[in-house]
């Protein structure tokens, strides 16, 4: 709120209150006619009220001349115009300052509000980096735009700067605080080969970042160009606000018109002395009242601002979403289809059981399907290494010796939905699937858990099995509740996974269907299957990579945990830039609450307009209650609009 604009509205106001006190005999002013001699009471209070009028509606009249000279005649500013002199023609002096004064406080308020909204926009713009710090090869430290960084350069990044692009730990170890990004308050531990996002600030700890991409394809600015362009998708109930009033108010310009001319001359045959002034001054007062009563400001303006509000609110949050459209959309979804890994589970495999076989030790059978496995880097692979450095960290140092010493295994080969053979220090190990022992003729107990199964063998001897599963997330069971209670009638998920596994994460979570070992083809196919069936929209949410397709072929795409991936934002309609299931039900309870603000404002606005409308044609009110149609319909409804940031 300007200063300058402040300071007009409470010298018109003060100028409004002196003025209808000597119009109300009040102040007296008959002294002033007396010392002029020329001017009336009249001729006094008329200047009075017009020099307020000049300094409150000045720039309206200058805006409603241009427009009007651009061929834009039918717009608010043309409308307070055009009410405002009719009053000040018919004699109505303060209501016509007081239409003007009501008019510029609701535009002031309107200013306040939308502010307000991009201020919660705006904290995500302050991920953007400024500056970043390049190691030299000598050591030196460079100071330039993140721009001009490239792929494989070493940048540094102190406590309480923001990483500038997207890169993996080269050296050090410290804590990221990620919250503008994902709305997370808890810092995030990383040390040497961890991938880390731009827009993270560091808490703790020097950090040598190596680059993996250039500034434009990072993560902070795939997420600021999508904030820029959420208000470019209107939702329909914008888009239909605007139609509206395109025709809306040239219609009442000219309703008003008629009801200035047309009862006056019909009252006027049927009178005993005619057509009259006094008779035209009675009718044109109700249409100046009607035009003011009918300005659509309260739905131009709270209808955009209660879905910026909702989408500001959703941003602070770590949930973005492109437009208002798809706000909208989420607000009429009934159904949400889920992928397994990395949405409902953690895509990160676990060792969940250690089976030797009789005889057998345990450790050595982890020990011997990790040095097997060392050079793949399935995800597999990876959670046998893991355990075994967390559970035995002196056989993984033993392990690491001897890969060093063996620089590559004689023999090393990965069979296609088999597994590994490897000949290795300790002689050849197979780790793999059951079909990969029964293709070296290796003898084995059929192992049955709930899981990904790894069958180890040694120089042709069963070692045991161990039992690798990818965890539930804990907060998925809560998420499918939360999805429920704000009026999800039906969840689906959809894997590619085994059938047994599937169901199991079905179960656990209370879904109402599970699909397993499912071809990227044939989700989009169940997806199309469940839009023909839906009674509403249909939401999926996935990873963002590999589920692309589906994302695309949805009603509404969500992309999970999808922070510094490129396909999650290009193909997803809402990003949650974590990987918590919840998000999805507070996106949904956002939304709702939204459109809910949305029709409330429309069906309240539309009720009091036209009652008012009725009541000004018939004579029943008068100017001040059509400024309250106007001014204060848009107050209550722009006040209405700013609870859909409050999340």
């Amino acid at each position: 709120m300007k200063k300058r604009e402040l300071a007009k509205v409470i010298l018109t106001a003060v100028m409004l209150f002196t003025g209808m006190l000597a119009e109300h005999r009040v102040i007296d002013i008959s002294g002033i006619c007396a010392a002029t001699g020329t001017f009336t009471e009249n001729n006094i209070m008329l200047i009075w009220f017009l020099a307020a009028y000049i300094i409150i509606g000045g720039e309206v009249l200058r805006e409603a001349a241009q427009n009007i000279l651009r061929g834009q005649v039918f717009d608010e500013n043309f409308l307070m115009a055009i009410a405002s002199l009719g009053a000040f023609f018919v004699g109505e002096y303060p209501e016509a300052l007081a239409v003007m004064l009501f008019y510029q406080i609701g535009e002031m308020f309107q200013s306040y509000a939308v502010n307000r909204s991009r201020r919660s926009i705006s904290e995500l713009m302050d991920i953007k980096p400024d500056v970043a710090y390049i190691k030299e090869n000598d050591g030196t430290i460079l100071k330039v735009h993140p721009e001009e960084v490239r792929i494989g350069q070493i940048i540094v990044v102190k406590p309480g700067e923001k990483v500038p692009i997207d890169g993996k730990v080269a050296k050090g170890r410290g804590t990221l605080d990620t919250s503008a990004l994902t709305g997370e308050s808890l810092p995030s531990e990383v040390e040497t080969g961890d991938e880390v996002i731009s827009g993270s600030i560091s808490v703790n700890g020097v950090l040598e970042i190596e680059v993996l991409k250039e500034f434009g394809q990072s993560t902070v600015s795939k997420i600021l160009e999508m904030v820029e362009n959420a208000g470019n998708k209107k939702a329909p109930a914008e888009k239909f606000i605007t139609r509206f009033a395109r025709y809306y108010t040239p219609i009442v310009v000219f309703l008003a018109l008629g009801l200035a001319v047309i009862p006056p001359v019909i009252e006027g045959v049927f009178a005993a002395g005619g057509i009259s002034g006094d008779i035209f001054g009675k009718w044109i007062y109700r249409a100046l009242s009607f035009l003011v009563t009918s300005c659509p400001c309260a739905l131009v303006i709270s209808v955009p601002l209660s879905f910026f509000g909702g989408i500001g609110g959703a941003g602070s949050k770590g949930i973005l979403v492109k437009g208002s459209s798809y706000l909208e959309l989420l607000a009429k979804c009934d159904t949400v289809v889920f992928d397994k890994t990395g949405t409902l589970t953690k895509g990160n495999f676990k060792v969940n059981n250690i089976l030797p076989a009789e005889g057998e030790d345990k450790e050595y059978l982890l020990y011997a399907a990790a040095l097997a496995e060392y050079y793949s880097n399935h995800p597999i692979s990876d959670s046998l290494k893991n355990e075994l450095k967390t559970e035995n960290p002196k056989l993984y140092e033993r392990m690491l010796e001897e890969i060093s010493a063996a620089d590559i295994w004689e023999e090393y080969e990965e069979i296609s939905g088999h597994g590994i053979k490897a000949k290795t220090s300790e002689g050849l190990i197979l780790a793999g699937n059951k079909r990969l022992l029964d293709r070296e003729k290796v003898k084995c107990d059929t192992v049955e858990e709930m899981g990904t199964i790894v069958y180890i063998a040694r120089e042709g001897k069963y070692l045991g099995a161990i039992v690798i599963a990818d965890e539930i997330k804990e907060q998925s069971g809560e998420a499918i509740k939360a999805l429920r209670d704000a009026g999800i009638s039906k969840t689906v998920m959809l894997t590619g996974d085994k059938k047994k596994i599937g169901e199991y994460v079905g179960k656990s979570l209370g879904l109402d269907e599970v699909y397993t070992e499912l071809l990227p083809g044939d989700k989009v196919s169940h997806v199309e299957e469940i839009l023909k069936n839906a009674e509403g929209k249909v939401a999926f949410a996935g990873d963002g990579i590999n589920d692309a397709p589906v994302l695309a072929r949805a009603d509404i795409g969500i992309a999970m945990g999808a922070l510094g991936s490129d396909a999650a934002i290009e193909a997803a309609d809402v990003v949650l830039m974590d990987d918590n299931p919840m998000g999805i039900a507070k996106a949904v309870r956002i939304s709702k609450k939204t459109v809910k603000i949305v029709k409330q404002n429309i069906v309240f606005a539309l009720f009091v307009k036209i009652l008012i409308l009725i009541l000004c044609a018939a004579g029943i009110a008068t100017m001040w209650a059509a400024v309250f149609a106007d001014v204060g319909v848009s107050f209550i409804a722009i006040l209405n609009a700013l609870r859909a940031m409050r999340i």
